[in-house]
C-alpha cells in the first residue's frame, strides 16, 4: 500500500480566495465523506461553483458518500439563499444540514474534513487565517470526533429541507 503522506501537502491560508481554493482542494480528497463545521456557510466559499461541482461529483459517483454540514447561525444562508443549500435540497439523501444547538455554539473555529484525513481549519471563523493539510489523519480524526459529538446533539435544520418554489 502506498503511503499517501509522501504525496500530501500542507500550507497556510490567509485570505478569502485561499480559503475557497483550500475548501475545493480538501473536498477533492474525499472518497466517501465530507464534514463541514461553519458559522454561516461562508458566502463565496461553500457556494462556489468549483466546490459545488466537487461535492456533486462525490455524491453522484459514490453510493455511500455523505456530506454533513453543521451551521451555528443559518439565518443568513436561509434568508439570502445559498447554492450549496439548493444543491443539498436536490440531493437531500446525500447532503444533510444541522443547526448547532445553542449551548454548543461556543466553538469559534470553522473547518472542513474529508474522509478523516484531509482538512482545512481556521481557529477563528471570523478570520481567513488557517491551515490546510491533504493528509493529516490524527488531526482530522480529532476534529471529526468533535464534529460527530456536536452532530448527534444538534437539530435537523428544516428550513434547508423545504423545497423552494
Amino acid at each position: 500500500m502506498i503511503d499517501t503522506r509522501d504525496n500530501s501537502k500542507r500550507w497556510v491560508i490567509s485570505s478569502h480566495e485561499e480559503m475557497r481554493n483550500a475548501a475545493v482542494a480538501v473536498a477533492r480528497e474525499a472518497k466517501r465523506k465530507v464534514s463541514i463545521f461553519t458559522h454561516d456557510l461562508e458566502p463565496g466559499i461553500y457556494d462556489d461553483p468549483d466546490f459545488l461541482e466537487v461535492i456533486k461529483r462525490l455524491v453522484l459517483s459514490q453510493t455511500y458518500a455523505r456530506v454533513r454540514v453543521l451551521i451555528a447561525d443559518p439565518t443568513r444562508a436561509i434568508k439570502n439563499g445559498n447554492n450549496f443549500v439548493h444543491l443539498g435540497r436536490r440531493l437531500n439523501t446525500y447532503i444533510e444540514f444541522r443547526h448547532v444547538r445553542d449551548d454548543l455554539r461556543t466553538h469559534a473555529e470553522a473547518f472542513c474534513i474529508a474522509d478523516e484525513k484531509a482538512l482545512v481549519y481556521r481557529l477563528q471563523a471570523t478570520r481567513w487565517e488557517g491551515i490546510v493539510d491533504t493528509h493529516e489523519p490524527s488531526v482530522a480524526k480529532l476534529y471529526g470526533k468533535m464534529f460527530d459529538e456536536i452532530w448527534l446533539a444538534s437539530e435537523i435544520e428544516m428550513e434547508f429541507r423545504q423545497l423552494g418554489v
